[in-house]
C-alpha cells in the first residue's frame, strides 16, 4: 500500500481571491466553502484538490513547497501571458538567469513555476494520463 496526495493546502488572507485565481489557472471549480477556507477541484472532482485556507498573516518568506505547471494545449509563451493576465507576477527566488522555467506568484505571493515544455512537448510516455 502507498499514500496518495489528496489535498494541497495554500494559506491566504483572502481565500476566495486565491481560490478564484487557481480555478482560472487550472480550469477547476469551487467545491466547498466554509469558515476555514475554500476547496477547489477538477470538474470531475478527482484528486488531488486544493484547499485555500484562511490565515491572519501575509506570506513573508519563500515557499518550501510549490506547484510546477506545464502549458496544455497551447505554447508555454501563450500560457505565460495568460497567467500574467490573470494576476500572476514573475518573482525572483534565486533562480539562475538560464533557468528553463519561469517562477511566478499568485495574488498573495505563493510561488509556482511554469515549466518550459508543454504537455504536448513531452514524450508520449511522460504525459499525464
Amino acid at each position: 500500500m502507498t499514500s496518495r496526495i489528496a489535498v494541497v493546502a495554500i494559506d491566504a488572507t483572502d481565500p476566495g481571491r486565491v481560490a478564484d485565481f487557481w480555478c482560472e489557472v487550472l480550469g477547476w471549480r469551487v467545491v466547498e466553502v466554509d469558515e476555514e477556507g475554500v476547496g477547489i477541484a477538477p470538474p470531475d472532482r478527482s484528486w488531488p484538490r486544493i484547499d485555500v485556507l484562511a490565515v491572519p498573516e501575509a506570506k513573508t518568506v519563500k515557499n518550501r513547497l510549490h506547484l510546477d505547471l506545464r502549458a496544455d494545449g497551447t505554447s508555454t509563451e501563450v500560457e505565460l501571458a495568460r497567467l500574467e493576465a490573470l494576476g500572476a507576477r514573475r518573482v525572483d527566488v534565486g533562480q539562475s538567469a538560464d533557468s528553463t522555467w519561469v517562477v511566478l506568484a499568485d495574488p498573495e505571493g505563493n510561488e509556482f513555476c511554469l515549466l518550459s515544455r508543454s504537455v504536448q512537448d513531452l514524450p508520449a510516455d511522460e504525459r499525464p494520463a
